[in-house]
């Protein structure tokens, strides 16, 4: 019964946490108090890069360049994309029979995929560890049918890219403007909005190889569709 009563009373605070993000915007995620930490541990400094920005002054460019490479079908699903998640599986498993078929065919193997959506991403960083498991997998779908029934679409886009890692110690969209472009979030262009957005999968290694041919394809394809993308 104790351990009901504080499961219940987590998942209260959780809630209570969300609904003042209508109104308030957080100062911090688990993902970035995390970050520190390690930086902290490690010896090397606390390097934290942020400052938020209203909706209204992050570039179109960016949140269309986001929620096409991220979250194609944001405005529609409640939450979670059960099609994306199919889609996922389904190639994850195509995946680990060529593994299996050919361990060494490659060096490197294929990206694994999960098909969370912009909210899932949001209810992890801002409130879970990084640990996976079911118990922490259960708590995200809690999580993000929260944020989407307490916050409106637009709103979970603003606190999504005012938060997003993009690079060690960089969050949030001003601060990635101004690490890699020098200029505000408002005023990247198609190119730059498309590129940081491809970054989003692997900031940290992409942040280190900013001339790589695969981000450079990848700003390219995504700068072909995400005109098409549509926004809260």
């Amino acid at each position: 019964m104790l351990v009901l009563l504080a499961l219940l009373a987590l998942q209260l605070f959780f809630v209570a946490r969300i609904a003042a993000m209508a109104v308030i915007d957080p100062e911090s995620t688990t993902l970035q108090r995390s970050e520190a930490w390690a930086q902290w541990s490690q010896g090397s400094g606390v390097r934290w890069r942020q400052q938020w920005v209203p909706y209204a002054q992050i570039s179109d460019h960016l949140k269309r360049a986001v929620v096409a490479s991220e979250d194609d079908n944001f405005v529609n699903h409640d939450g979670v994309d059960w099609d994306a998640i199919e889609k996922a599986w389904e190639r994850n498993a195509r995946i680990e029979a060529q593994l299996a078929a050919r361990p060494s065919a490659t060096g490197r193997a294929p990206k694994i995929r999960g098909g969370s959506t912009i909210t899932q991403q949001l209810a992890k960083n801002l409130l879970l560890s990084g640990e996976r498991n079911l118990v922490r997998k259960g708590q995200e779908f809690v999580l993000t049918l929260a944020l989407e029934q307490l916050l409106p679409k637009q709103r979970i886009l603003e606190i999504y890219l005012n938060n997003v890692e993009w690079g060690a110690g960089v969050f949030g969209a001003e601060a990635a403007a101004q690490r890699y472009f020098g200029k505000s979030a408002r005023q990247l262009t198609a190119p730059e909005a498309a590129r940081l957005a491809v970054m989003l999968p692997a900031p940290k290694r992409f942040e280190k190889a900013p001339g790589s041919a695969y981000l450079a394809g990848r700003t390219r394809a995504l700068l072909a569709r995400m005109g098409r993308s549509e926004l809260p």
